[in-house]
């Protein structure tokens, strides 16, 4: 018995019908690969195993020196050749540094094509670095930090019996031990993490202890320091907030030592508007070589310093919920936190 015509023309039609639907969902399939491998934080390129291209997202695109790197030259220039990276068919993997960001290269055979993928592991490698430098640093300062009291005691026995001739010998060596000791407290602040004890303040009381620190400071030039801070109460961590302004401070006078001005202004302003308190830094002295790097724990570009004052303000005034901005135009550095 023959087939229904009818019976056949509509089998057909259903399976037109779901041959489409088949196509729509392997369409569908492919697009939601192809977003998912788009998403993803790394460059992925897939290839074939004779090296010929099969499929890369966009940051592989942006990324593709790196393929040149880790392949072995081939006959053709446009091929890489994979031979050096697939021995005993084993999972390789290898860090590559491209554009001043290092990278993770992994590399995987499977079936007959290879999966190569790079992810940014530059942060990751800093701050690791930063770990155990900071580490290093703590340690040295703990050794530091007793001999430097027993000089800063010796230091003050000797002042009391000086003679008008000695004194500024002895004067510069305190100064000295001052700035040794800001390094091992800033150190070991840095090592340690900052954690604010915010108490009710008036943020003229700062202007007062900083003009203090002025005189524990060695500086050659004749600078002028215009302090102007209001009579208004903010609760903030008052021992911390003087380290930062301290580093502000002594990073300016750096900067005016080190410029071709025979003298020079540092400004600095405290004050409270909007419920934010605001503290601006300002002087005259050399320009920034790198602003970049001026918040960059252990980097300096100073003659003198540690590369840790500033980054170590930056983190008390981020544990305050502040923030720091700064106008490389006019060298003014902005800092604002909330009042309370």
């Amino acid at each position: 018995m023959q087939d229904d015509p009818e019976s056949i023309k509509r089998l057909l039609e259903e399976f037109i019908h779901i041959s489409y639907r088949y196509e729509k969902d392997v369409k569908d399939a492919k697009a939601l690969y192809e977003w998912l491998i788009e998403t993803l934080p790394q460059a992925v390129w897939v290839y074939n195993q004779d090296g010929s291209f099969f499929y890369r997202n966009t940051q592989a695109i942006e990324l593709q020196p790196i393929i040149e790197q880790i392949t072995t030259p081939a006959k053709s220039k446009t091929t890489p050749n994979f031979t050096a990276l697939t021995t005993d068919s084993k999972p390789s993997e290898l860090e590559i540094e491209h554009g001043g960001r290092i990278f993770l290269v992994q590399i995987n055979s499977f079936q007959s094509r290879m999966l190569i993928t790079a992810t940014d592991i530059t942060t990751q490698k800093r701050q690791a670095r930063l770990a155990s430098m900071g580490q290093i640093s703590a340690h040295l300062a703990h050794e530091i930090r007793n001999p430097i009291g027993s000089m800063s005691l010796l230091a003050s026995v000797l002042q009391r019996s000086a003679s008008k001739e000695q004194e500024p010998i002895i004067d510069e060596l305190q100064k000295s031990i001052f700035r040794v000791e800001r390094i091992i407290k800033a150190t070991l602040l840095f090592s340690k993490g900052i954690s604010a004890n915010k108490q009710p303040m008036s943020l003229i009381e700062l202007q007062d202890e900083l003009s203090a620190y002025i005189k524990s400071y060695s500086f050659s030039k004749q600078i002028d320091f215009d302090f102007d801070f209001a009579d208004q109460v903010a609760r903030l961590d008052k021992d911390l907030i003087l380290i930062a302004l301290q580093n502000f401070l002594f990073n300016a006078i750096d900067a005016i030592e080190e410029s071709e001005n025979p003298q020079g202004r540092i400004q600095m302003r405290g004050s409270i508007a909007n419920n934010e308190v605001e503290f601006v830094i300002k002087d005259d002295g050399k320009p920034f070589d790198d602003p970049n790097i001026l918040f960059e724990p252990f980097v300096t570009t100073k003659l003198k310093g540690n590369g840790l004052g500033l980054a170590l303000s930056n983190q008390i005034v981020h544990a305050h919920l502040g923030r720091i901005e700064l106008d490389i135009a006019s060298k003014e550095f902005h800092i604002f936190m909330p009042k309370v």
